[in-house]
């Protein structure tokens, strides 16, 4: 009996090691890095302010092939770089502004990416009086520059790239470092600076769209595929190879689901259309699971209420951004 019983636990510790070795094959997956993904590769853009306040040379640091620009020019998106960043040159009233919160970092032999939520300020008495929160943001698409003013932000930029693959996951090395403050704060510039309720907290957020547009320019989209993550405490130390999941279709009735997932964010993401106009993209409704994208949408932010909201002292750095099929 003892012979009988050993040998069928052999027997059935041989067939669940078939079975695993099997279902490790199945989920052998292909990761791939998205271009310029690793962030090791960063333009040096350097732009002098305008003399009124202070006529210093910044630099203002896109992701793109290894360059140094000297020129108070608008960037465009280099070398196939599909990064932009919250980085870059203002023009108000005639005065040459910049503002850097993305920066690269060194890590181990390359580099990083380094997302800082602060303040930053513009003052010419009579002229101008600014003073903005800023948060460091980078993500798939590009920026229309110079930035001429605070309002309405989103339409400065054009969110997401075209895309027809569907991943599985997401993945990347993330470190965080939170600020201790309680509350917000909001400052556009204009309006005086107020407080708000709720903690700030980085964000990673992933969105696959099928987009059309009418006669008349409109963007409409489904939304076929969603990830958003937000990160609540410090992290000492790097996570290495963080992979989140991608959940396709209408994911209300998923158990992993939020009530922050159902937007873009916070805020309306724009796209230029046929007509190279800025217009908000509509999301109308929840793709299927068997819809096929045509844009994704990835965004890295310090602080996660949108424009102009968060709490200084928050950063969140980011390294080998990669999608897993």
């Amino acid at each position: 009996m003892q012979k009988k019983i050993c040998m069928y636990g052999l027997l059935s510790a041989f067939l669940c090691c078939g079975m695993a070795s099997a279902q490790q094959q199945q989920q052998q997956h292909t990761v791939e890095m998205i271009p310029f993904g690793d962030m090791n590769q960063w333009v040096d853009r350097q732009i002098k302010e305008s003399g009124i306040i202070g006529g210093a040379m910044k630099n203002v640091y896109a992701i793109g092939p290894t360059a140094t620009i000297r020129e108070n020019k608008a960037y465009k998106n280099m070398g196939g770089s599909p990064w932009a960043t919250s980085n870059v040159m203002a023009r108000v009233a005639g005065i040459t502004k910049t503002n850097t919160s993305v920066f690269p970092e060194k890590r181990g032999d390359g580099y990083c990416a380094r997302m800082d939520t602060r303040m930053e300020s513009v003052k010419v008495l009579g002229i101008v009086d600014i003073t903005v929160l800023a948060a460091g943001s980078m993500f798939l698409g590009s920026v229309h520059e110079p930035i001429k003013g605070t309002k309405n932000p989103q339409k400065m930029l054009d969110s997401g790239i075209p895309f027809t693959k569907k991943p599985i996951a997401v993945q990347f090395d993330y470190k965080v470092k939170m600020s201790d403050r309680e509350k917000r704060i909001r400052a556009t510039g204009f309006s005086r600076i107020t407080d708000v309720d709720g903690k700030d907290f980085p964000e990673v957020n992933l969105f696959l769209q099928k987009r059309w547009e009418d006669k008349d320019g409109n963007i409409f989209a489904k939304r076929v595929g969603t990830m958003v993550v937000r990160y609540y405490n410090t992290t000492p130390d790097w996570r290495d190879n963080a992979t989140y999941s991608i959940m396709y279709g209408d994911i209300t009735g998923d158990p992993a689901y939020k009530p922050h997932m159902m937007r873009l964010q916070v805020e309306e993401r724009y796209a230029i259309n046929s007509k190279g106009e800025s217009v908000p993209v509509k999301e109308v409704a929840w793709g299927t699971e068997e819809d096929v994208p045509t844009h994704l949408l990835l965004q890295f932010t310090s602080s996660h209420g949108g424009a102009y909201i968060g709490s200084p002292g928050n950063s969140l750095w980011i390294d080998n951004v990669k999608l897993v099929y």
